[in-house]
This record gives C-alpha cells, structure tokens and sequence, in this order.
C-alpha cells in the first residue's frame, strides 16, 4: 500500500468524528468518501485543499511541482491576510511542460527549482505540493525533498496531495498530516510559558482575528500558533508546546487537533469567534483549560471582567440597529462552523432564520444547529439553484448570506446579498467583528437599489404589447413617458 492510501485511510478512519465513531470498523475505514464524478472538481480537489490550510503560512516558499495551470487555478484562494511577510504572496511552479514529462525531467526540474528559491530568497522552509500530473507520472517529491534538506540546510517538505486522491476535505486533512509529519515539534522554543495557546482552523480572513487577538493579549495568553492564518514557520514547528488548543474549523483539521492532544497532551475544544455569547464562551473555555494545565486560576475572574467590559460596548453599539432589523429573515448557504456560529449571532439581535445549509458541517454543528434553532425543519443538506431561486423570488427572505458562487441566484431573484465565505471584504470575528456584520446585514437589506429593481421595467407598460399590465411606478411614468406610459391604465 502506497504512503498516499494509507494517509487517506487513516484521514478516513477518524475517532475524533462523533459520526464515524457510530459505525463499524469497517466502515469507519471507508470514512464519509464518495465516488468522484465528472465536474466535482468544481468544489476544490484536495490539491486545492491543501493549499487552502498551508498557504496562509506566510513566510514560507510554497512550490508547486506541476504543469502551469495547477499554480494558476489555485494562488490566492483564500482572502486571507498576513501582518508581516509576503513570500506567500509569490507564486513559484516548476512549470512542467510535455517534454518534460516524455524525457523525465521532472525531479531533477524539482530539484533545480528548491535550489533557486533557497538562493534567492532564504526562506525558513519551502513546502512542496504533489499534483495529478505528477502523481501520475510517478515522481518521489519525498525523495527529492529529503535530498533537498540534506544538501541545503532547509527544511523542504513534500505535501503528498495530488487533486485525483479526493476532495477539497480531505486535502485539508492531508496537509494536517504534512505537518505532524515533517514540521510540529521540530523545534524547540526558548521561552514556554503556562499561557500559550494554539488556534486551530483559523484563517484570518480579512484579517478578522486581529479583531480577536488584542482580547487574548489583554488576559495574558499568548498565540503560540495559529494555524494557519497569519501563520510563521518557526511557530508552527514549536506548536507542540502550547498548553491548550481552540479547533475552529472542525471539519478541515479536526485530526490535528486530536494527535496533538494524544502526542503532546495539549488539550482542545471546539468553539466559535462568530457572535457576542460565542466568543464569551470561546474565552471561558480557553482560560478553563490553561488552568486545567496548571496556569493561575485569578485569570478566570480577570476572564469574566474582560467579557462584562466587551459585551456591554458591543451590544450599545449593536441597539441602534435591533429595531431596524427585528424580523428580518436570513437564508444561510453556507456550512461548517459557519452554519451555527452565525446562526446564533444573527438570532441575539432578532434576526430570523429561515434556512441553513449544513453541507459541509459536522455532527457536532448539526447539534448546535439544533439547540440554536429548538428543530431541524430550517436546516437543509443541500438546495439547488431552483430552490434557492424560487425562495428568494416569493420573498420567503428578506437577505441571503453565502458565498460568491451563489450570489447570482440572489441577485437574479432581486434579494439583497452578502458574503459570508472567504471571498469577503469585512471580517466578522469578535465582538467588533460582530458588529461589522450586523452593520453590512443592515446596509444591504436598507439599500434604495432594492426597491428600485423590483418595480415593473418601463416595458411592462406597454399593454398593446405586453397585455393589460398596469403601470404603479410614478417615476417609470416621468422618465419613459413619451413611450412607455402612452396608454397604460395608469401612472
């Protein structure tokens, strides 16, 4: 059995699932995969998905070893943002052409392209990313890689997740593996301290945990890792010392989490920085763990201050827009953490929610989904453009928040719009982030565009050529009166 298939079945066979821990030993192995078909691709390979968790590492050289188009298609996938560092903004491809793959030349290619960014631009480490195309032809990217930190002093390290061994997920998890293989406890820091934390899942999209981070600061505890938003290197080698773990994300390194606590005895919790009583709650549960292992327990009363001072300020600030969006309705396609955390969030305020997609959420968000909701009648596995159009179209929401693949569903329908994946403009963790939220819920909803789309266009005037349709827009009537009003009922 290759290194690959044993990776993929060991991703699949994951006790930390509440769901896998259900089945059977031999479907546990066969995990939550599905077959391939044509098109599928479309969501992210696992190519695709390891660049996702690695890329925010930002002072690292991430090497793709492929032809051109793997490098193109999949650069800057994420809107995350980094606070020092831009080699991670530097695309680097061996650029492998057809002669190339007829002649052999791709490892030593490789090779040759480690030596010159290692000249060039010294970085702490260069990640090097397996593709299809060269899975298929059979290159040992570990072999070259070794070789590389051999002969270079370097630490170069393969990630082993060609975009034909699945999807977007497991890719995720695969770049998870890299890490503990190859880069988590590699070095050892010169300062542990009883109050460093890692973060899990965190992307820091739209630099939103900057919003959270000053927070953390305030209370004492220190960022050992975040991983892998506005990642470094250095810090993500020492992570094994961190005395707890927060896992954000569960569904992409919810494996991380679990072999670090098993291998270095970092205890974690799954928790959220979207919403007032969530990121309380995220704070309480860190400062329990601390001192769990050992911190002073007077910082779970400086805990409680903190969150009084914070809640307070935000919910002032949050009042003046209560009344505007009081019975609101909200249609949620989104998933993950995002399909309860923002489901919370948005019902503080007395917002309603009409409809959330659990897609790509766990079990355990399903179940928060269900304690927030009181049912499960508002949450769906999967909706079609069809649906999603028709409920839109008979006003069943006054606002959609997804991603960019499904704006046009919204826009079509003539229903404000906002994105809530890692396409956005805003960040939206926090107590701050909170705010931010609610104020581009209440700018999109309260936009005149709206209600200027939905009037009847000057054509529908026309009843010689349409049929009797009347015409109610006064201003339709002001501006296109010489020839669309000419014989309507009435303007």
């Amino acid at each position: 059995m290759s290194s690959l298939s044993a990776k993929i079945k060991d991703a699949f066979d994951e006790p930390a699932c509440d769901k896998n821990r259900g089945k059977d030993a031999k479907a546990r192995k066969e995990g939550c995969s599905k077959s391939l078909t044509p098109g599928a691709a479309a969501g992210g390979c696992a190519f695709d998905g390891a660049k996702i968790v690695l890329q925010p590492i930002t002072d690292v050289a991430h090497l793709v070893h492929a032809p051109l188009a793997c490098e193109g298609n999949s650069w800057d996938n994420r809107g995350a943002v980094s606070s020092g560092p831009t080699l991670w903004r530097t695309s680097f491809t061996t650029d492998l052409t057809e002669l190339d793959l007829v002649m052999g030349q791709g490892e030593r290619k490789l090779f040759k392209a480690i030596r010159e960014i290692k000249h060039t631009y010294a970085p702490p480490a260069i990640f090097v990313y397996s593709t299809c195309v060269t899975a298929l032809i059979g290159d040992d990217i570990e072999a070259v890689c070794k070789r590389a930190t051999e002969k270079f002093g370097l630490a170069v390290v393969p990630i082993n997740a060609p975009g034909l061994a699945g999807s977007k997920n497991l890719g995720n998890k695969l770049a998870a593996e890299a890490l503990l293989d190859h880069v988590i406890g590699t070095v050892e820091p010169d300062d542990p301290g009883p109050y460093d934390i890692n973060i899990l899942g965190e992307f820091n999209l739209s630099g939103e945990f900057w919003l959270v981070k000053p927070l953390l600061d305030r209370l004492g505890i220190r960022v050992r890792a975040c991983i892998p938003g506005d990642a470094r290197y250095r810090d993500i080698a020492s992570a094994h010392r961190a005395r707890a773990a927060m896992m954000v994300c569960s569904t992409a390194l919810i494996s991380l989490a679990r072999k670090m606590e098993e291998r270095w005895d970092i205890p974690f919790f799954e928790g959220s920085f979207y919403g007032i009583s969530d990121t309380s709650q995220a704070l309480r549960n860190l400062v329990r763990l601390l001192v769990r292992k050992g911190a002073d327990p007077e910082i779970l009363e400086r805990t409680e201050t903190l969150i009084a001072q914070q809640e307070a300020i935000a919910w002032k600030k949050l009042e003046s827009y209560r009344q505007r969006l009081q019975g609101k309705r909200v249609l949620l396609n989104t998933g993950g953490v995002k399909s309860w955390s923002v489901v919370h969030a948005l019902m503080e305020i007395g917002i309603e929610i009409v409809g959330t997609s659990v897609k790509k959420s766990t079990v355990q968000d399903k179940e928060r989904i269900k304690q927030v909701l009181k049912h499960d009648k508002h949450m769906f596995e999967s909706m079609a453009a069809r649906e999603l159009y028709a409920m839109l179209s008979e006003h069943r929401a006054d606002i959609m928040l997804s991603g960019g693949r499904t704006q046009f569903i919204a826009l079509k329908a003539k229903t404000p719009w906002l994105d809530i994946n890692q396409e956005r403009q805003h960040p939206y963790a926090g107590y701050d982030g909170m705010v931010e939220l609610v104020r581009q819920i209440d700018l999109a909803i309260h936009n005149p565009i709206w209600s200027q789309v939905r009037q009847p266009a000057p054509w529908d005037c026309q009843p010689d050529l349409i049929g009797e349709l009347p015409c109610t827009r006064n201003e339709t009537a002001y501006l296109f009166d010489e020839f669309a009003c000419a014989t309507a009922h009435e303007c």
